[in-house]
């Protein structure tokens, strides 16, 4: 690898570990809005694509990752907001996935969200018990990204990650 191709790296892997201020068990890497990250002259840029376009954290989240830059040595930094295409939750790693789980939040249902996220109920796997006897209680949880659910096997309510 080159010496460029090496700090191109390294200013990915700082940007990578910025936690999402919302959902903080999870990095934008993990999440998927951090698209790229370039080292051309001496300037790193940092493409990044919030989870909607109101998203009331995506000038924290820019401004956290340009820090993370700039923290490990890098003085020109620049972020591009990247809003086509728009995200969607098929971004989220696996292992962002797993994290969510863990934490407490079921991640995106990947094969019943979509086809009924508008015309029907989406099935929800607890995350605590594993069980798909849930129930949703609001279509909003505390953020705008996640419905409340509540778990009619072990009676634990929890956010879902609402399918985008």
């Amino acid at each position: 690898m080159s010496a460029a191709a090496q700090e191109e790296a390294r200013a990915w892997d700082a940007a990578a570990q910025v936690p999402d201020p919302e959902v903080p068990c999870v990095t934008v890497a993990d999440l998927g809005i951090l698209r790229w990250v370039r080292l051309e002259n001496s300037v790193v840029t940092a493409g990044v694509t919030p989870t909607y376009s109101g998203c009331p954290a995506t000038l924290a989240i820019e401004l956290a990752i340009e820090t993370a830059i700039r923290e490990a040595g890098f003085e020109n930094v620049q972020i591009q907001r990247i809003l086509s295409p728009a995200w969607t939750t098929d971004w989220i790693s696996a292992e962002g996935r797993a994290k969510l789980r863990d934490y407490g939040i079921a991640p995106p249902e990947e094969a019943t969200g979509k086809g009924l996220m508008l015309f029907g109920e989406t099935t929800v796997t607890c995350p605590r018990c594993g069980s798909d006897q849930t129930e949703r209680l609001s279509e909003f949880g505390s953020t705008a990204c996640k419905a409340q659910y509540r778990c009619t096997s072990c009676a634990e309510p929890f956010d879902y990650f609402k399918c985008i």
